[in-house]
């Protein structure tokens, strides 16, 4: 035994973080899914991509995979840094990927345009110009 060591502690070494991790557990631990079933549903759905090939939350990934991850319309693509098995804290959980989504579109960082309260349904000329500016065709 080691001294200092006392049965039932645990001695933290380089060698005991995991070289592989289940894909839905790390996307959880960094903090890209709110629950671990939220990411299982996500690969089965098919919104999570790993190297290019669509991946079940059982897969094991290591340092270096590439993820694509599609939630509320967005594709974010991150490169696995670190193995996480545990949910840390936000500022911790970005150290572990790198993020190379692209900026969103400058039409998507505008806020929609909002009619007043109480004001009715828009009229047709109205909503084709916000067709227009949504980027939609009149059908």
């Amino acid at each position: 035994m080691a001294p200092g060591h006392t049965p039932g502690s645990r001695v933290s070494t380089a060698e005991s973080t995991p070289a592989t991790v289940r894909l839905d557990v790390w996307l959880w631990s960094v903090r890209l899914m709110p629950t671990r079933s939220a990411a299982t549903t996500a690969c089965r759905g098919g919104h999570v991509r790993r190297n290019g090939e669509p991946t079940k939350a059982s897969q094991r990934i290591v340092v270096g995979d590439e993820l694509r991850i599609r939630r509320s319309g967005r594709e974010r693509i991150v490169v696995v840094t670190q193995i996480l098995t545990k949910r840390v804290g936000a500022p911790v959980a970005r150290t572990a990927y790198e993020d190379h989504t692209p900026e969103p579109a400058p039409q998507l960082l505008a806020a929609p345009p909002r009619r007043d309260r109480g004001s009715g349904r828009p009229t047709k000329r109205e909503r084709r110009a916000l067709d227009r500016l949504r980027g939609r065709e009149p059908r």
